[in-house]
């Protein structure tokens, strides 16, 4: 049986994947349906349809690293804080975009499967 630690990391592989792939699909599966992201200078982004409308304007790919720093488990919640960079390289080859910083995520179990709920992300220009 996987623990649950296992189960959050191989979360963030997935998610890191998926958004490589341009898999929306697959990385809406890995969110509660009221997630709310919170982004320095924005209104909180609330619910998988925001992401997902986020997503579908977006003309351009994502590669990401993720390296866990904390994990800690409560029961049914568990919170996260990871160092992340992201480059969005636009797809008119114009010049890519580079950020990074920290996060802060706090996930929920549920159904047996860890979603995530909550997301700070403090990333800045790289």
């Amino acid at each position: 049986m996987q623990s649950d630690e296992q189960a959050i990391r191989q979360l963030v592989a997935t998610w890191i994947g998926a958004t490589k792939a341009g898999d929306t699909k697959k990385v809406l599966s890995l969110m509660s349906d009221d997630v709310v992201f919170l982004v320095p200078g924005q209104p909180p982004m609330r619910g998988k349809s925001a992401f997902a409308a986020a997503q579908s304007g977006a003309q351009m790919s994502f590669d990401a690293t993720s390296e866990i720093q904390e994990i800690k488990v409560l029961g049914d919640w568990a919170y996260m804080w990871t160092k992340l960079a992201v480059v969005a390289t636009p797809k008119d080859g114009s010049k890519p975009v580079k950020r990074a910083g920290h996060t802060l995520s706090i996930l929920h179990k549920q159904a047996g499967n860890w979603l995530l709920v909550r997301d700070a992300n403090l990333l800045a220009p790289a």
